[in-house]
């Protein structure tokens, strides 16, 4: 029993330790702008950052379109037959009991508008699931409640936290950033496609790894590997939660990605003992 609390005691200052010395070494990401983050009382999409979030937000504004229409449709049907057939409009009503024509027509319109979604909705779900050639591989694991990195081909490993209200100066974030920012960030290269395996501590639960901007979600399952993969645009900060109902902490596990140059991405993996 001794021997298993000291392992765990070394293991947790080991830790500590890495994720000390991952923080300090992405400095050289400091003086990046905010792009990815929540306005407060938005109702739109976060800027895209990437052509997943382009295509999903393009084919949202699809189907916003093809509701409205539908909707007006049924509110205009609605009013002319209100106003048509009601008692005083129409002394004697009709006693058909239905309509051939259509009820085929109310059957085949509806399939032929999901057949037009599916169209364009399908080609998208695709492009999400067939993972691509990965430039850089990371290994994301959920915990209760807060996140875990493997770089796997550099040999970088930390884990990330929410930092609290105190510390949001040290880190170069400001009081808005509360609640979304973490003590280490994901950091990824502009313009390279970025594969990632995602999970869940076995022992723990259900997690979701999201990034609004990116077009990205994936649900983290204990015991089972899940892929996700981006491209980032541009260069900046962005920001996500966990998106599956996962525990008491759920709310205080935010995800923090910062996207920089290739010089200054070189720069965080020699800081970090990449390949050591």
């Amino acid at each position: 029993m001794r021997l298993t609390n000291l392992v765990s005691k070394l293991s947790a200052t080991a830790g500590l330790i890495l994720a000390g010395a991952a923080a300090s070494a992405q400095d050289v990401t400091q003086d990046l702008p905010i792009v990815g983050a929540p306005i407060e009382q938005g109702i739109g999409f976060q800027p895209a950052a990437t052509e997943l979030a382009r295509d999903l937000q393009w084919l949202d504004g699809l189907l916003l379109v093809i509701i409205t229409c539908i909707t007006l449709f049924v509110v205009a049907l609605l009013a002319y037959v209100i106003l048509r057939y009601n008692s005083r409009m129409n002394k004697t009503p009709a006693t058909f009991t239905h309509n051939s024509p259509l009820e085929v027509a109310w059957t085949i319109v509806p399939i032929v508008i999901l057949v037009f979604i599916g169209a364009f909705s399908l080609p998208v779900l695709f492009k999400q699931q067939e993972i691509p050639e990965g430039d850089i591989h990371i290994k994301v694991i959920g915990y209760q409640w807060y996140w875990g990195y493997e770089y796997t081909d550099e040999g970088i490993a930390f884990e990330s936290f929410m930092l609290q209200e105190d510390e949001m100066e040290e880190f170069g974030y400001t009081q808005a950033e509360y609640r979304l920012a973490t003590d280490t960030a994901v950091v990824v290269p502009v313009g390279k496609t970025i594969v990632m395996t995602v999970t869940a501590d076995p022992a723990g639960v259900i997690h979701s790894w999201t990034i609004p901007a990116f077009g990205v979600k994936q649900d983290a399952v204990p015991g089972r590997n899940a892929h996700l993969w981006f491209n980032a645009e541009q260069e900046g900060i962005f920001f996500g939660q966990c998106s599956e109902l996962c525990g008491k902490d759920h709310a205080y596990m935010p995800i923090t990605v910062k996207v920089v140059s290739e010089e200054a991405y070189a720069e965080w993996l020699a800081a970090n003992g990449a390949g050591a």
